[in-house]
């Protein structure tokens, strides 16, 4: 079981950038979290499915019905809450782990969701609210200086399509 997100020692954290290397499911597609204020950062590994609706967020692009990030998002806000943030909490067999917070209008908190970070991430830059990973997981999987640094064996297929966000507005 994953610690509890207050439970931890959590930094700030932001979409460095997102590299769409095939319009396929089976290739694997990466986003880049980089620390707010600090020079560390890393890559996460996520779904194809994902990594698009990442990218209609960051691109602003919408579609004609609600996808289901969107209707997650929908959902939340229609049943009184919002997320609050979203802590990327552990990190096993190379697994990263991730807790949605909600909390009502009051701000309370009235729940914490387990959740992949690609579905979190792209809720939370939906929501326009703050990323956070523990400490401990920086520590373990960081590249030094906001190094990119490409999976070993990855580094000769160049990327279909690569996306940088504007800064966030948080």
């Amino acid at each position: 079981m994953s610690p509890e997100p207050h439970d931890l020692a959590m930094v700030p954290i932001e979409l460095g950038r997102l590299v769409l290397r095939d319009h396929s499911v089976s290739a694997p597609q990466y986003i880049y979290l980089r620390e707010v204020d600090g020079n560390r950062s890393f890559p996460i590994i996520i779904g194809y499915p994902e990594a698009v609706e990442i990218q209609r967020v960051v691109t602003n692009a919408e579609t004609e019905r609600p996808m289901t990030h969107a209707l997650m998002h929908d959902a939340i806000t229609q049943l009184g809450a919002k997320l609050a943030y979203v802590d990327i909490v552990d990190v096993r067999q190379n697994t990263f782990y991730a807790k949605l917070v909600l909390h009502n209008e009051a701000g309370e908190e009235v729940a914490v969701l387990d959740g992949r970070p690609s579905d979190s991430i792209a809720l939370a830059l939906r929501a326009k609210c703050p990323l956070r990973v523990a400490e401990s997981v920086l520590d373990t999987v960081r590249t030094d200086d906001a190094k990119d640094a490409m999976p070993p064996g990855e580094e000769e297929e160049p990327p279909a399509t690569e996306t940088k966000p504007e800064a966030p507005d948080f």
